[in-house]
């Protein structure tokens, strides 16, 4: 037996609404196996999923199909995360904010923004 992916992922609380998890699948940011998904592609147990969320990827193993949505606690059984822990803070690279309003930047805060991105050269 088999469940469509986008299904599956709204079933286990990954996405908030079945269109948005075909929206995802559309978009490649879903991938089952190594393999970008279309949302209709089915998916077993045992099948390794890797859906990007906010620029990070987690990393979903199908333990248990589910065709319907169901509270986070059963959701929680029927896969297993193998998401490594997110980066520190300390290390995670800072971006420039600017004020509301402020218009563009000049040349030398771009340069400033330029060279707290990293870019010192570009």
């Amino acid at each position: 037996m088999s469940v469509r992916v986008d299904s599956w992922l709204w079933a286990v609380r990954v996405y908030k609404t079945r269109s948005a998890a075909t929206t995802a699948c559309r978009a490649g940011h879903v991938r089952v196996n190594g393999e970008r998904a279309k949302a209709a592609q089915p998916v077993r147990p045992g099948d390794e999923l890797r859906v990007r969320i906010a620029g990070f990827d987690r990393i979903l193993v199908v333990k248990e199909l589910l065709t319907k949505r169901v509270g986070a606690p059963i959701a929680a059984t029927a896969m297993e995360d193998r998401t490594p822990p997110p980066p520190p803070r300390e290390h995670m690279a800072m971006h420039a904010v600017r004020d509301r309003g402020a218009g563009r930047p000049t040349k030398r805060e771009r340069r400033d923004i330029d060279k707290l991105r990293g870019r010192e050269d570009a």
